[in-house]
């Protein structure tokens, strides 16, 4: 059963978890920590924050010497801040966490080892320094070769739209319905939540199509890979990465995802977000240079900003547009997503027998 990448893709990590917060009020920047808090509570001890009105998980707040007395043996960095720099503040925190012996887990730009205080803290006491943004060696290029196996990819209307939600709850509902299949991360947070993967947007450019036919390689005939997207196509920061991600994942299904209360691409606000069906068309048309076959899945909006009584309407009357099932796949979990995958792929089996017989 091929259903595992290469080991050289894994990120061993210690748990139990400290979520560090630093000053961050707004969830978007917060949602690594806020990631490993929903889909890995088992691991997390609590929050550390640096100021009583930031972003609040929802798990204990905990000062380092707590965490410790805890047996807590890692601090995550839980925040993503626009460009990944550490401010003084949050450098300290780490430097003292390292001090006390507990390994530092970040999925920022910028890399740990390049903070000599840090390192020297580190050194002392042992900790590790570990830097979950950082793409394995001699990554090849793309071929576009056909691969065995089937695999999904999330795709947005933006960032930061809920592409690894749903990709983890596609893999959820799967896990119900019995499908082999495996969740394939491709962001920092992603990466922490699954224990392997590669982090596409540190992927030098030529080279990020062939990093996403790495991470799904061949596999067995009914096994889905379940990759998470990243940024979109119409995000004028991010649509390099998005479209390499596309032709090396080689989806033979995509799900398109959507925040409802986004009407334009976040840190670009004279960028008009298009309608849900141009998103839709222009990814498909984008996928069909390695996978003409590739078909809509569904739908996963983030409903959480709309008023309850409209929720409803709202994901059935894009599900009328679009043809395809349309949920909140935190509310309503994506069962309706994978039971259409399910019958799709069962169709297809039927008529691929009937033509060879």
């Amino acid at each position: 059963m091929r259903h595992d990448v290469t080991d050289q893709l894994e990120t061993r990590l210690s748990p139990p978890y400290l979520i560090f917060l630093g000053d961050t009020e707004d969830p978007v920047f917060a949602k690594t920590g806020a990631g490993i808090v929903q889909w890995r509570p088992e691991l997390v001890v609590g929050q550390l924050r640096l100021t009583s009105t930031g972003i609040d998980l929802g798990v204990p707040d905990l000062t380092l010497r707590q965490a410790v007395e805890k047996g807590v043996r890692s601090l995550v960095v839980g925040i993503a801040p626009v460009g990944g720099n550490l401010s003084p503040p949050i450098l300290d925190v780490l430097v003292e966490a390292a001090s006390h012996g507990l390994d530092i887990v970040s999925g920022l730009h910028t890399r740990l080892e390049a903070h000599p205080a840090l390192v020297d803290a580190a050194d002392s006491s042992g900790a590790r320094l570990i830097d979950v943004r950082v793409p394995p060696p001699d990554l090849p290029i793309g071929t576009g070769a056909k691969r065995t196996g089937r695999r999904l990819l999330t795709v947005g209307t933006d960032c930061a739209v809920g592409k690894k939600y749903s990709a983890l709850a596609i893999s959820e509902s799967m896990q119900r319905f019995d499908v082999s299949h495996t969740f394939r991360a491709t962001g920092q947070t992603g990466i922490m939540i699954a224990g392997s993967g590669i982090p596409i947007d540190s992927v030098v450019c030529d080279f990020l199509a062939g990093a996403a036919e790495r991470l799904s390689p061949d596999n067995d005939e009914d096994h889905w890979d379940v990759i998470e997207g990243q940024g979109s196509l119409f995000n004028p920061a991010y649509a390099g990465v998005s479209l390499g991600l596309l032709h090396g994942s080689q989806p033979d299904a995509i799900v398109l995802c959507h925040d409802a209360n986004r009407k334009s691409i976040l840190n670009s606000p004279s960028v008009t977000i298009p309608s849900l069906a141009e998103c839709l068309d222009l990814n498909i048309r984008c996928a069909r240079l390695t996978n003409a076959d590739v078909t809509c899945a569904g739908v996963c909006v983030n409903s959480s900003g709309l008023p309850v009584d409209e929720r409803a309407h709202y994901l059935e009357s894009i599900s009328a547009d679009l043809g395809v099932p349309c949920v909140d796949p935190v509310i309503d979990g994506c069962d309706a997503i994978v039971e259409r995958l399910v019958s799709s792929v069962s169709g297809s089996d039927r008529s691929n027998q009937r033509n060879n017989g």
